[in-house]
């Protein structure tokens, strides 16, 4: 078992990753956020973000924050990601839940190989936009060049606005074939059916609908062995050989699918904010003056400051590791799965003090806390925000018990 060390509790706070073109798209951002609020209750009321908003979106650049350079994109640090969507968050959880899962991809598929990529890029299609749904469940037979593929998945986000799909299936190790591991398969919009079931409590606009595909053939080349992070299991790197696709994928995919919850929880707040400080109730009583009230804002705000503190000293240590080549041990990466997937849950804990505290007539849907109150409650059914789980995981490595986490 590996030593921790004092970089597991200290990081260099440096923002040098903050150039002037990542500076402009967190603006961009930041501009598109109150439009944004001004659509989300319709936008959850019609159950899909607005094509406008994805349209303004992809023209602001922000799908191309980790794209290639090669191919159109910025190639930006991941932290300027993450950024981009809290900055969308505080308009719609929703969009920037999609923005996250569907901008996330351009980072994967550059891992694949070139063909792959020429495949959805190539004849000036790089702003082409994919969705995926991860669940290992897709059923592949090896046939000659491929796979015939075929199987039903749920919660593909943002699916309505792509013309491509990564979906989840295991497939023997190439070095092992007694052993299963977890493969990513591209497909095009041709191959794939969507079943639209998505009538759920929260994330309602994120339009996360089941996927069919039905006996399918699927190239080797638009295959990736999505937790194989050696050259061998990411080819794309041979023409794609920045340091930010050296960056294992749920480093980079974990913080896509918790983040929002981070924009949002600010938006609440400010929201809070502005509605405490002018409401008196119906008996007379003013909402700024309750002992509540101050606390709920408080801690919320306390709380949003210490996970951004965690998550961008946890992103120093991630790519000072993907520049330098040096092996993060295990106990680390395990403690930062761990406290990503916590972002949810203690988002969700101070969300609901804001809305207890806006007392009886905060739970109309008129009120933009309840909407975010039942978005980030939905996030938190995500796999990769299990925090109990991601807890237990890490601490019995801790303990001295082996990792059964096949994704570390």
């Amino acid at each position: 078992m590996g030593v921790l060390t004092n970089n597991f509790v200290a990081a260099t706070q440096d923002e040098d990753y903050m150039t002037p073109e990542a500076v402009q798209l967190v603006k961009a951002a930041e501009a598109l956020a109150p439009r944004l609020a001004e659509r989300a209750k319709a936008a959850d009321e019609a159950g899909m973000v607005p094509r406008e908003t994805v349209k303004e979106m992809a023209e602001a650049g922000l799908f191309r924050v980790l794209q290639p350079k090669r191919w159109g994109g910025y190639e930006q640090d991941p932290r300027v990601f993450y950024r981009v969507q809290m900055a969308l968050a505080k308009g719609c959880m929703s969009t920037a839940w999609i923005y996250g899962v569907i901008g996330v991809h351009n980072w994967q598929l550059p891992l694949f190989p070139e063909q792959a990529q020429q495949d959805v890029w190539a004849d000036g299609n790089d702003g082409t936009l994919i969705a995926s749904t991860y669940m290992p469940v897709g059923k592949a037979e090896k046939v000659d060049g491929g796979y015939r593929f075929s199987g039903r998945w749920g919660f593909s986000s943002g699916v309505d606005h792509c013309d491509w799909i990564f979906l989840g299936g295991l497939l023997p190790k190439k070095d092992n074939p007694d052993e299963l591991e977890h493969t990513t398969f591209l497909l095009p919009r041709s191959d794939f059916r969507i079943e639209k079931n998505w009538d759920v409590h929260g994330l309602r606009a994120t339009g996360s609908h089941d996927i069919v595909v039905e006996d399918v053939f699927v190239p080797e080349h638009r295959t990736h062995r999505t937790n194989n992070h050696s050259d061998a299991g990411c080819p794309g790197r041979e023409t794609n050989p920045g340091w930010i696709y050296r960056i294992p994928f749920t480093q980079v995919f974990q913080r896509a699918v918790s983040s929002a919850c981070l924009g949002a929880t600010e938006g609440a707040i400010d929201e809070f904010r502005g509605r405490a400080a002018a409401h008196i109730g119906k008996h007379g009583a003013k909402t700024a003056e309750d002992p509540n009230a101050q606390m709920a804002v408080a801690e919320a705000m306390i709380t949003v400051d210490q996970l951004k503190l965690v998550l961008f000293r946890n992103y120093a240590r991630i790519v000072h590791c993907a520049k330098t080549g040096e092996q993060m041990p295990v106990e680390e990466r395990l403690m930062q799965r761990a406290q990503a997937s916590l972002v949810p849950k203690l988002c969700a804990e101070r969300v609901n003090e804001l809305l207890r505290a806006c007392a009886a007539s905060g739970l109309y849907r008129s009120n933009p806390i309840e909407r975010i109150f039942r978005d980030i409650h939905q996030a938190r059914g995500h796999i990769a925000n299990n925090a109990d789980a991601y807890a237990r995981a890490s601490g019995a490595v801790m303990l001295g018990l082996p990792n059964m986490d096949p994704y570390i």
